[in-house]
């Protein structure tokens, strides 16, 4: 059943959070100290804004996660709590359940009733049609649209789609008829640029190119198979740095969308690391569940919706400070500090034609 299916993504989820951490590429992305470039933090506006008249108070965001049964209808309620607290935006989990099954509605449904000024996104797969994805929107009162795209995920999972053919397609037709913004979305296994210069073929304005490095859902796919038989794609994709970097070969006439990036996201630095490869904002799923959930990984309740708030506001106050500290006053001159690059992300970067010295210049390149 789907509803078992919900849970038992939830419960992988967790449990992957709960693993000691290892590295991950956005350890291998440290911005250059320039020891006089700061400026006062009152000076310092975290805000971003987004295609369609979006501007959001804070450079990060609550990704899309879950909903659907009881227990994930519990997670979003506190997630809906903290966001409506902070102000941070948010998403929900896949409703392609509810389309299925209107009586699970107020599992995600809650993201709104206990969020009602917040900005709030939909989500579903790429399968989705033009009438879907209104009744979605309308469903939610959705600020926005998230269509996910899972090829990896749906390959890995014992009951999942077969059938990718026809996803540009279709993103084209929820584009050109959903009345709020579309946000494409990888599920953990990142995005090539040639994928983002599609994209803005196809009409899209917003991107999120999800990378590996935080739940990995060919893992908790293959936990799912009784004979685990993909455990060889465990390590499958490429992380949102790896993507945000190699956007940046994309010839400068190119079109392309406005990136938000996400996967393995731990701290406000990881936040600041993704803002100065050029997203516009990052998305934070796991660390989150983590912190709602607690060490013992029981259902959400209060306790667990104050620690959230109290961890958003913390990044929110981290986030000013280093924003100072790099001299950015705005959330794209972040996109303007030096960046060094090291590791296997480098040798990645300079396979797919990335400019690294260029990205360690940058403040001696605008002089």
């Amino acid at each position: 059943m789907i509803s078992n299916r919900k849970d038992d993504h939830l419960n992988f989820a967790a449990a992957q959070q709960r693993e000691e951490r290892a590295r991950t590429d956005w350890d291998e992305v440290r911005l250059l100290h320039h020891g006089l470039a700061g400026i006062d933090a009152s000076d310092v506006d975290i805000s971003t804004s987004l295609p369609g008249d979006i501007r959001w108070p804070l450079p990060f965001y609550i990704n899309g996660m879950t909903g659907g049964t009881e227990t994930t209808g519990k997670v979003n309620a506190a997630l809906a709590e903290a966001a409506a607290e902070t102000g941070i935006a948010m998403a929900t989990g896949s409703m392609s359940i509810y389309l299925r099954d209107e009586s699970v509605l107020p599992t995600f449904r809650v993201l709104r009733d206990k969020n009602p000024h917040g900005f709030v996104m939909g989500n579903l797969s790429a399968d989705a049609t033009p009438d879907q994805a209104r009744r979605v929107v309308e469903a939610l009162e959705a600020n926005a649209l998230q269509i996910h795209i899972n090829s990896v995920q749906e390959t890995v999972m014992p009951e999942g789609s077969r059938g990718f053919g026809s996803w540009a397609e279709n993103i084209a037709s929820v584009v050109e008829s959903t009345p709020v913004p579309v946000i494409v979305k990888e599920v953990g296994f990142g995005m090539s640029r040639e994928t983002v210069a599609l994209l803005a073929e196809l009409g899209v304005s917003i991107a999120d190119a999800a990378g590996n490095g935080g739940t990995n859902f060919a893992r908790v796919e293959n936990d799912r198979r009784a004979g685990k038989d993909y455990a060889f794609l465990a390590d499958f994709g490429q992380s949102a740095a790896a993507s945000l970097l190699d956007a940046t070969t994309l010839p400068a006439e190119t079109p392309r969308p406005a990136l938000l990036a996400s996967g393995g996201v731990r701290n406000p630095y990881d936040v600041i690391r993704g803002l100065s490869l050029g997203a516009r904002a990052v998305g934070v799923a796991g660390t989150f569940l983590h912190t709602v959930l607690g060490e013992s990984g029981v259902e959400a309740n209060a306790a667990g919706t104050k620690r959230l708030i109290e961890q958003v506001n913390d990044w929110r106050d981290r986030l000013i400070e280093m924003y100072a500290m790099f001299g950015a006053a705005t959330t794209r001159q972040l996109s303007e500090t030096d960046v060094m690059i090291g590791g296997e992300l480098a040798e990645t970067a300079r396979l797919r034609g990335v400019n690294l010295a260029f990205l360690a210049n940058r403040r001696s390149f605008r002089r």
